[in-house]
């Protein structure tokens, strides 16, 4: 079996890998859950997860066709992981989505509904539990009454000798992955068996780590980041058990996640920017000094924009348990190229590059001294492994950019998924993008922008995100940072700007999460100070400062902001007003 290589002559889907596992090594621990993040739980071998994907397969194809879309919606917990091979033991199409809240009509049940409009399923997986909790509520949504639920933890394991090989090919589709909807509505990107082994195969050769890979997540399973390179990379992988943990229990208590990496003697795991600045502003020193993580050699950090600041506040706070700064591990990639895009090379220092922003605003990059006005410091990302291509692009000319010069980001190769469901129009936009000079491509459009430097990939914003204020263009992030360094009581990546102005004349507008420690802060004082940084920093004026209740900042399952969804709630009056304490 050669996996790592990819080779013709291998598994040549991530079904085939787990039943080649089960053959060989049966009885080896695979997942195993930490109750509140703590207590060893539920445990899957290789074994019992193949034999419980067979059973859900079997079920599945006595009620479904190959081909046909089915939502799998499961709180935190091992259960997700048998649906998931199940779907793709039986040639069914998996749509993993955060489960909603049962008896509450919120964004997440518009956005599921809008989902199984938009795929065509009829099927819904899930825990007798959650499905007895929310078939109800799907009566209020048009074609809900018609959706069948499947209770897979209640399948009768017999069924797995009924099971029968559904002989898919490498371009079959394995997945369909929504898009978190950062800039939009979710999309479903279409992703192939062949997309799956190829990126799994490219984090595996970019990390290139010596020895078992051991490692511990909490990020959910229905996003691209935790299935693909949490689950599903540990069954690519196949060395050590991975140690899985709700998301929930890691934000209430950030100590729980580095407590297993430290008890385990885990050495990897994955997580979005914000995370590690949790862990910095919760972890009481007692804790602290109970941590060793000595051992840990790969801190994936991702979800942009990465900050330098993140990554030395961290590196500080934890050098004393044996955190070396090394181990971060800088990666950017999106769902329509399954996941990885670019990555660093495995114990390489991240490579941390100081800019003028009024350069960047003009598409130059220019650099500037790290405490002057005009300074932003980027955070390189990797370069592209195997035959992955990165090339940086005039979003309007579609012409090639040259390295130093800010532009969109394409890709090309076999990570690059399908294109979007039942949306031609946007897969050809997108997908099969081409230079417009030579014609070369097809390249996938990323709409982020960034620019190639030294070997990494440098990202700098997104184009729908961008802030167009008397011809000048403004990176929101820059204008958010500089807002939240005025007061100790301005949440860290808890904020938007954004630009709105329904009667032709734009408008800077800021909303900005307080913390509940604020207490009884001054905030027409604030709004002043807020105004006075940014008119110094960008020479911009506020329109207007509307501060938030805590957890009001509309956000994706991966961390990142959603300008969009903010702007929409601001125009409407909806977004939650701080109220004090």
């Amino acid at each position: 079996m050669n996996i790592s290589n990819h080779s013709p002559s291998g598994p040549r889907t991530i079904a085939e890998i787990l039943q080649t596992r089960a053959d060989a090594r049966p009885d080896e621990l695979a997942f195993c859950f930490l109750i509140n993040g703590e207590e060893e739980g539920p445990r899957l071998t290789h074994a019992a997860l193949d034999r419980a994907a067979r059973a859900i397969a079997a079920t599945l194809r006595d009620i479904a066709e190959p081909g046909e879309r089915a939502i799998l919606l499961y709180e935190a917990g091992l259960e997700f992981i048998p649906a998931f091979f199940g779907c793709l033991y039986a040639a069914i199409v998996p749509v993993p989505l955060a489960p909603p809240r049962a008896g509450r009509v919120t964004q997440s049940w518009q956005v599921l509904a809008s989902v199984i409009a938009d795929c065509q399923a009829r099927l819904v997986l899930a825990t007798g539990d959650l499905a007895a909790s929310l078939a109800k509520g799907f009566e209020n949504f048009p074609g809900g009454d018609q959706v069948r639920w499947l209770a897979t933890d209640q399948i009768d394991g017999s069924h797995a000798r009924r099971w029968r090989e559904p002989g898919i090919k490498e371009d079959t589709l394995a997945l369909l992955q929504y898009t978190s909807g950062s800039t939009a509505m979710p999309k479903g990107v279409m992703v192939s068996h062949r997309n799956l082994m190829h990126n799994e195969s490219m984090i595996k050769t970019a990390v290139a780590h010596d020895g078992p890979l051991f490692g511990v997540t909490w990020l959910p399973l229905h996003h691209d980041m935790g299935l693909i390179g949490g689950v599903l990379q540990r069954m690519f992988y196949g060395d050590m058990p991975m140690f899985l943990m709700s998301p929930l229990g890691m934000l209430q208590k950030p100590v729980r996640w580095l407590q297993a990496m430290s008890r385990y003697r885990a050495n990897t795991t994955l997580a979005p920017n914000f995370a590690y600045d949790l862990c910095v502003d919760r972890i009481r020193p007692e804790e602290k000094a109970a941590l060793d993580l000595s051992h840990w050699s790969v801190a994936f950090i991702g979800s942009e924009p990465i900050s330098a600041r993140t990554m030395e506040r961290f590196s500080e706070a934890f050098a004393p348990c044996g955190f070396r700064a090394e181990t971060f591990y800088p990666c950017y990639g999106l769902a329509e190229a399954t996941l990885l895009v670019t990555g660093g090379s495995e114990g390489d220092r991240p490579f941390v590059r100081t800019v003028s922003v009024e350069a960047l605003a003009q598409g130059e990059v220019v650099a500037e001294r790290a405490d002057a006005p005009d300074a932003r410091r980027l955070v390189g990302c990797g370069r592209p492994w195997l035959d992955q291509r990165v090339v940086i692009v005039h979003p309007e000319t579609r012409v090639r950019l040259p390295p130093g010069k800010v532009g969109e980001i394409w890709v090309a190769g076999a990570s690059v998924a399908q294109g979007y469901w039942n949306r031609p129009d946007e897969t050809e936009r997108t997908f099969r993008a081409c230079f417009s000079d030579t014609g070369e491509g097809p390249w996938l459009r990323t709409g982020d922008l960034g620019f190639l430097e030294d070997d990494q990939l440098f990202i700098t914003g997104r184009i729908k995100d961008v802030i167009v204020i008397r011809g000048g263009n403004y990176y929101p992030q820059d204008i958010e940072a500089t807002v939240q360094a005025v007061h100790p009581g301005l949440r860290l990546n808890c904020g938007a700007a954004f630009e709105t102005g329904p009667d032709g004349q734009p408008r800077l507008i800021v909303v900005q999460e307080l913390a509940r420690r604020c207490g009884d802060v001054d905030l027409t004082k604030l709004r002043g100070e807020i105004r006075k940084a940014v008119a110094d920093r960008h020479g911009l004026h506020v329109d207007d400062i509307h501060f938030l209740e805590p957890g009001s900042v509309l956000k994706t399952s991966s961390g990142k902001i959603q300008r969009h969804a903010c702007r929409a709630g601001y125009e409407r009056g909806v977004l939650r007003a701080w109220r004090g304490t």
